[in-house]
């Protein structure tokens, strides 16, 4: 029993014994972290002043006349109190007014003549093809022939009605006998009708053979030949270059914007032309495929406009006349928001850099309308603003 209660207080003797190890190890890792930190705070407190002192030599010598000299040479530009116009960019193309699509009126056919090949200049009722014909030519002479046999008929049917109708009158022969003279000439005299209607349909028909343009133009597709078949669309088009429009697809998220009769401009990029125009017609439908809807603009024809040319349609969606415009390249961003430079003249007269916070309007190419922070007649820091610093001393050149 009394082994059994020294190997106890053994037991208890070495487990406070590693505690306290612990324990000990603990309070040593403490001590060197708080050494540590009491180091990089006496470097932390070093580098302030320093910082504290570079800063105070900075601000001391641009207070010196005689170091103007290493002041930091900017440009500067008024800023500027002016129109301002936002334009919604998009892509274009030239588009004709009227532009045909040649096809038959009739059934269509094989091409039995051709008048025309592409580049061609045509007229409005020009003809343009014609059509195998000789199946309709053949039914329209028969049909001429019919008729000169009821004619014949007809003529022969009207002498015996006449004199079967005097003969009654003299009270010789029978009802019956004028009645039948008289039903035999009146079925001539329908058939002879139906017979001139039948003519002309076989006529129009005959005219359906002959293909001729609606408008002037020039063809720009003749997709057929002699011996072929005429009768799809798209084979023959003849194009109006006098009237001329520009055709581009709006984003669905402009809708409030781009409206009927706004001012546009259209750009020519290959031929380093513009022409002022306005909307002349909105879509009222929006596209399955592109998200937008169409706006049209009609434009004067030129040497240089060609239809599906593409341009670039610059359309007028905000204009403010008195607004304060400067670069978007010399606006700079912190924490607080957007701001400028601009050059001011301290207490000595020497030109110094001030910080302008600012609010941003509309931006269109490389300017920015600015909503506040400048009036207009600021001197704009426009070169050399990097880097700059408030009440830094600066020299300037005008730009």
């Amino acid at each position: 029993m009394q082994k059994i209660k020294l190997i106890a207080a053994l037991g208890l003797l070495i487990i406070f014994s590693s505690c306290g190890d612990k324990k000990n190890e603990s309070d040593k890792v403490i001590a060197e972290k708080k050494a540590k930190l009491e180091k990089l705070i006496t470097q932390q407190s070093n580098l302030q002043v320093e910082i504290d002192k570079l800063q105070s030599e900075i601000k001391s010598l641009s207070g010196n006349s005689d170091n103007a000299a290493q002041a930091k040479l900017v440009a500067i530009t008024p800023v500027a109190v002016q129109k301002f116009s936002h334009f919604i960019d998009l892509r274009g193309r030239v588009d004709a007014e009227d532009i045909s699509y040649i096809s038959p009126r009739g059934m269509g056919g094989q091409v039995k003549e051709l008048f025309i090949k592409e580049g061609d200049a045509v007229k409005k009722g020009q003809l343009l093809l014609r059509l195998d014909d000789a199946v309709m030519r053949q039914s329209l002479v028969a049909a001429r022939q019919q008729i000169e046999g009821i004619k014949t008929q007809l003529k022969f049917s009207k002498d015996v009605f006449e004199r079967q109708n005097n003969l009654w009158k003299k009270g010789i022969g029978t009802e019956i006998q004028l009645l039948n003279s008289k039903t035999n000439m009146e079925t001539l005299e329908n058939q002879l009708k139906s017979a001139n209607e039948q003519i002309n349909v076989v006529q129009e028909q005959l005219n359906t053979t002959a293909v001729y343009s609606d408008v002037d133009g020039v063809a720009e597709t003749v997709m057929v030949k002699v011996g072929e078949l005429f009768g799809g669309m798209g084979q023959i088009k003849i194009v109006n270059t006098d009237k001329l429009k520009v055709v581009s697809n709006v984003p669905e998220n402009y809708i409030n914007k781009v409206h009927k009769g706004i001012p546009v401009v259209i750009s020519i990029p290959d031929a380093n032309e513009t022409i002022n125009s306005t909307i002349s017609l909105i879509g009222q439908t929006i596209e399955n495929t592109q998200r937008g809807f169409i706006a049209e603009a009609k434009i004067p024809t030129s040497n240089f406009l060609k239809p599906n040319q593409s341009v670039i349609m610059k359309i007028l969606d905000y204009t403010n006349e008195k607004a304060v415009v400067i670069s978007i390249n010399t606006v700079q961003s912190d924490e607080k928001g957007k701001y400028v430079y601009v050059l001011e003249k301290n207490g000595k007269g020497e030109s110094v850099a001030v910080k302008k916070i600012i609010v941003l309007g509309e931006t269109y190419a490389d300017l920015v309308e600015i909503k506040s922070g400048l009036s207009g007649g600021e001197q704009l820091i426009t070169a050399g603003y990097q880097n700059l610093y408030e009440g830094q001393s600066i020299n300037t050149s005008v730009k």
